[in-house]
């Protein structure tokens, strides 16, 4: 049995928050596994081979798809990539060759940003459907404009939040997306961790390392249980005592939403005893996810017919990665917007950047109203 914080409004003692004793229930069964196209197997043209690819292209060698082409500035690291996931793919020496292929169906980015956006409307010109690396783009503008190319052309066009297939934030997802606690009241996300190994790397020049690179995945996660609920941003960030880093290593983030309020908590400089715990309240009930790290969580549903542990398999990584493909790939299958589409992630890539304009400036931002990354 477990229980249930209730109240009575003629006891004083009930404002101690008591609790009431539910019963264990049966945990539905939702799809928060990666999908996986039913018959569609196109083959993959990878641009980009930096250490973010390996998770990629080890997320496609499990799932069984086919890599055909990869492409890297520095030659000699696509062919070390080719040898460890995809011996069989071939090694271009301009990306652009990918894009003449006529063969070749969808192309991963995987670059910077600021390299990225150029050549994900060069594929999109080319007829190809696009995975791109996150974040999505640095400005709302260009990513609206690539979303209508894309739309225009009849592509698909997704973005690798692969966050999104981390087994506890798809379930909560799923959950939330089949009305299991009814519509989303409040959402809270504390993530406590070491995020210092960053010193010295090419990480630790982004100012807001911690609010955008790492929190747009959350970001993105109350996009997902809110779409277009959003309405502004607070946010702040600081140093924490003792770090190496140059930048900021805590930050965080109130988020006014209609009809409700999110938060985001993230100690990125805490040695020891790490700690993620998220909670989203409906009006018919509640999610909680606990653990340890983003790999090793506990989630619990609670309503008045009782408490539901599902037991969860999978890792963020490399099942996120396989998530983020796999939906590209049945959005394409079926005719479908991806769920992970650019046009929605522009929701989440809005709260970003109003968090980051709020940090600069000590002031609640609108959603929408911060058009670029600043700082």
């Amino acid at each position: 049995m477990t229980e249930d914080v209730t109240r009575d409004a003629g006891d004083s003692e009930t404002y101690a928050l008591k609790s009431a004793e539910l019963a264990e229930i049966a945990a539905p069964d939702l799809p928060y596994r990666p999908p996986m196209p039913k018959s569609y197997r196109p083959r993959i043209g990878v641009i980009g081979t930096g250490g973010i690819s390996g998770s990629h292209l080890d997320a496609y060698r499990a799932a069984g798809w086919e890599v055909a082409a990869l492409w890297n500035r520095t030659r000699s690291k696509a062919e070390a990539k080719a040898a460890e996931y995809c011996p069989k793919a071939r090694i271009e020496d301009a990306w652009q060759d990918m894009l003449t292929d006529g063969a070749i169906d969808v192309i991963d980015v995987t670059l910077h940003p600021e390299q990225r956006a150029p050549i994900v409307e060069a594929a999109l010109k080319a007829g190809k459907h696009v995975l791109s690396q996150k974040p999505f783009v640095t400005d709302l503008d260009t990513g609206e404009s690539l979303v209508k190319l894309a739309e225009d052309r009849g592509l698909k066009l997704a973005v690798n939040q692969n966050g999104r297939w981390a087994p506890h934030k798809a379930w909560m997802r799923e959950a939330v997306l089949a009305g299991l606690i009814g519509d989303v009241i409040s959402a809270h996300v504390a993530i406590h961790w070491n995020h210092g190994w960053t010193a010295g790397t090419a990480f630790d020049e982004i100012e807001d390392l911690i609010l955008y690179d790492f929190g747009v995945h959350w970001f993105d996660f109350l996009a997902s249980l809110a779409p277009g609920r959003a309405r502004s941003v607070f946010a702040s960030a600081a140093p924490a005592h003792g770090q190496a880093n140059k930048v900021p290593l805590l930050a965080q983030a109130l988020i006014r939403l209609d009809g409700g309020q999110a938060s985001l908590v993230f100690d990125g400089g805490a040695p020891h005893g790490p700690r993620d715990t998220t909670f989203v309240g409906g009006t018919r009930g509640s999610l909680v996810s606990d653990g340890p790290d983003l790999g090793l969580q506990t989630v619990t549903l609670t309503t008045e017919d009782g408490v539901a542990r599902p037991k969860l398999e999978g890792q963020w990584f490399n099942d996120g990665f396989r998530g983020t493909m796999g939906e590209l790939l049945c959005a394409i299958e079926e005719d479908r917007e991806p769920s992970n589409g650019a046009r929605a992630n522009l929701q989440s890539l809005a709260m970003a950047f109003a968090a980051v304009r709020s940090r600069i400036t000590g002031r609640e931002v609108e959603v929408g109203d911060a058009r670029r990354l600043e700082g």
